[in-house]
Parts: C-alpha cells; structure tokens; sequence
C-alpha cells in the first residue's frame, strides 16, 4: 500500500500479531522519549524523513494493534535496514525511540528530537 503526502511517498508495510509489544533489540541505541503516541511519533518521523530525503520511507507495524513500529531510514527496507524503532513509552504514555543500525547522515537525532511533543 503506499499512500502519497503531498509530494512525497509513504510505503507502509504490515505485519506482526496482536500481543504485548515486542522491546527493541540489546544493540539498538536509545534515542529518547517522545510525548506522542507510538502511532504519531512513527508517523512524524516517517514523514519528515521521507520529506528530507525526497525518498520513499518504509514504515512496517510490528503490532497488528499499533503500538510498535520500525521506520525504516531513507533508502533501507524492511527486514533488516536501519531503522528507528518506535514503542509504547514506560507506564504506557507516549513513545520511546531507539534505533538499530548506522546513521551515516545524522538523521536520526535531529528528526526524532522534532517528533518528542
């Protein structure tokens, strides 16, 4: 499915089941808490990557239920590329960011920090 904003394109692919979500691996970096939803925060960090970049961005719900995604860096895909793993926050309020892989351009700092309220 890819849905289009604006000029840029979205590729959302889906996948997962509807249990507890899964915490983001012992080798991924934690890039901090955000006050958005996993939903939001996922979307925003899509969005503003795919907007950056002039690129389509992969977005893959790891949760049938919508608590978890990995957005994937501009140019990688899904299952294995760099990607920014969105997750409930503690106590279940809002987001927590981390990111597996290398961020060879310094994206992922600058585009999460905009996505944290």
């Amino acid at each position: 499915m890819k849905l289009r904003l604006a000029s840029t394109a979205f590729i959302i692919a889906v996948s997962g089941c509807a249990s507890q979500s899964p915490p983001p691996p012992p080798s991924a970096a934690p890039v901090g808490p955000s006050a958005l939803s996993p939903t939001a925060a996922a979307d925003c960090i899509a969005l503003k990557w795919a907007t950056n970049a002039r690129t389509p961005v992969w977005v893959e719900t790891v949760l049938a239920n919508g608590t978890a995604y990995n957005v994937y860096v501009p140019t990688q895909q899904p299952p294995a590329g760099s990607a920014a793993l969105v997750r409930p926050g503690a106590g279940g309020v809002g987001s927590a960011v981390s990111f597996r892989g290398t961020d060879t351009s310094g994206l992922v700092p600058g585009i999460a920090g905009q996505c944290q309220s």
